[in-house]
């Protein structure tokens, strides 16, 4: 039998994606690359930071996604900042362009992805912008969350306080202090 070389999954994230914007809608779209794009992108040397989708000529593109150069390519390396086409349905497309022309619409990536086959993908996002006080919303709630996540984790915590100093380990109670070798 074949031996399975298991791959590593590979997921670069715009995370602010979800900060900046409202996801409405996601679709996942696959990407025209080159040899040398797809090999840095395994590597997971890849920034969806700044970038944006554009509609030109009835195609969508990524604008302004960074795929660092592939470090064994010779003088065929890819230019690291370029337009990158989307591929999806009609279908989708016509519903895509058609939302984005309304105003405070707009098309951002959110996930860069390898799949099963080692197709790269692209998850994007119908999103529509947030205004500052749904940012300070956001943030409260991320605060809210890690604060609960903390008192979670610090109810599982042993009752003592231990310390370990040159290979001794200390209990240290609210009463009595012990030392135990």
């Amino acid at each position: 039998m074949a031996n399975k070389v298991k791959q590593v999954k590979i997921s670069i994230k715009n995370r602010r994606a979800s900060f900046e914007y409202f996801l409405i809608d996601r679709y996942t779209a696959g990407i025209v690359l080159t040899g040398t794009e797809i090999k840095s992108i395994r590597e997971g040397k890849a920034s969806l930071v700044d970038s944006y989708c554009s509609f030109i000529k009835d195609e969508l593109y990524v604008i302004g996604m960074h795929i660092a150069e592939y470090a064994f390519g010779t003088y065929n390396n890819h230019v690291p900042k370029r337009d990158r086409k989307l591929l999806l349905t009609r279908k989708e497309l016509r519903k895509l362009k058609a939302k984005s022309a309304e105003k405070g619409f707009t098309i951002v990536p959110v996930e860069m992805f390898v799949n099963e086959r080692g197709l790269a993908k692209m998850e994007i996002a119908l999103a529509k912008g947030k205004h500052f006080y749904d940012k300070r919303d956001s943030l409260k709630e991320k605060d809210s969350k890690k604060k609960l996540r903390n008192i979670n984790r610090s109810s599982f915590r042993p009752k003592h306080n231990v310390m370990e100093r040159s290979g001794e380990i200390l209990l240290f109670d609210s009463i009595l202090q012990k030392r135990i070798s």
